[in-house]
């Protein structure tokens, strides 16, 4: 089976890097120049929670050649357009892709490769891209799970053939419901990593301030009562249900902040994507995460202020009418907790 990973940045180094390690024949790909340099002369280095350097082979897109048998992609939202009709040139008719990204992106993704082509998954681990051919893991090893599906929800052989490749960078877990994981790891990314991009900070720090905590318990809560609204049942992510923080904040407050430091916790080193975008001075895909929950939002007719007020924060910070600064949480007003019960 020929592989190729495009996208290789911070998930995708050390992704690359642990299939390599196992064998596989895969090609990193990269619009990067000095980190496909960097990759090819020295290896793929991880560090962090994990300390590693692999032997890759990487390229730029332009460079690519042939077709491949299984495409996994983790370009960010923001460069679809430029990259979905590159990929789509080293894509035969029994080739397929696996969309890692951010988001709710399948229909998109799709739109470009084809649907009958197409497979998604929802990454539940985090790591930052430090320098050329470097990437940090922030989470702890036995939290780098998958999960993965049809767009259809059926089990078939190739999904099971994706599994086994990805196997050997975590565990992966084949969902009968991926729009389903999808959301589940949709609320993860507004609520944590929504706001620690909002604030310029680690999930760590979130969740050693209360405030903070209560702001991310809001966007989770807002999450749930849209995902209901559409009616797409959520999926449980590293065996946790998100519909039962719903009850537990409906009952306690206080217990549903332990109940977030609880899962998050292992994931507290994490700097959010967004954040890592915007600090290179990059376009960040708060569209495609925060901006995709307001937009589906105000389609069911359901409110959603904490996310609003987030999004709006991101888009300034974009725009450099506002900084990354953890005192743009003054900046967002949390509704009284009962209004999301009523």
């Amino acid at each position: 089976m020929r592989i190729a990973l495009v996208g290789a940045g911070s998930l995708g180094t050390i992704v690359g890097a642990l299939i390599s390690k196992a064998g596989l024949d895969i090609v990193l790909v990269d619009a990067n120049r000095e980190h496909v340099e960097a990759l090819n002369s020295q290896g793929a280095q991880v560090v962090g929670h994990m300390e590693l350097r692999v032997p890759v082979k990487a390229s730029l897109p332009e460079d690519v050649r042939g077709e491949y048998d299984l495409v996994i992609y983790l370009a960010k939202a923001t460069y679809d357009e430029v990259a979905l009709p590159q990929v789509s040139e080293h894509m035969g008719e029994e080739s397929i892709l696996i969309t890692l990204q951010n988001g709710v992106p399948e229909e998109k993704v799709a739109s470009f490769i084809g649907k009958e082509r197409v497979l998604g998954g929802a990454v539940g681990w985090g790591a930052t891209w430090l320098r050329p051919g470097v990437s940090e893991l922030t989470s702890e090893p036995e939290k780098m799970e998958y999960d993965i599906g049809e767009m259809d929800g059926k089990v078939t052989d190739r999904i099971k053939r994706v599994k086994e490749v990805l196997d050997h960078a975590g565990n992966a877990v084949i969902t009968e419901n991926l729009v389903g994981t999808r959301w589940t790891k949709l609320l993860a990314n507004v609520s944590m990593s929504g706001l620690g991009t909002a604030l310029g900070c680690t999930y760590g720090d979130i969740l050693d301030n209360q405030r903070a905590v209560d702001a991310a318990i809001c966007i989770i809560l807002e999450s749930l009562i849209t995902a209901k609204a559409l009616g797409i049942k959520m999926e449980p992510m590293q065996g946790v249900d998100p519909n039962v923080l719903m009850d537990i904040a409906r009952e306690s407050w206080e217990n549903a902040r332990n109940a977030v430091n609880l899962v998050w916790n292992p994931h507290r080193d994490q700097i959010p994507s967004m954040l890592q975008d915007l600090r290179k001075g990059l376009p960040c895909e708060v569209e495609a995460l925060n901006g995709y929950l307001s937009a589906m939002s105000a389609k069911a007719g359901v409110s959603t202020p904490v996310n609003d007020q987030v999004t709006e924060i991101i888009r300034a910070i974009q725009a450099k009418k506002m900084g990354l600064d953890f005192s743009n949480l003054d900046k967002i007003k949390i509704p009284d907790p009962q209004t999301y019960f009523e």
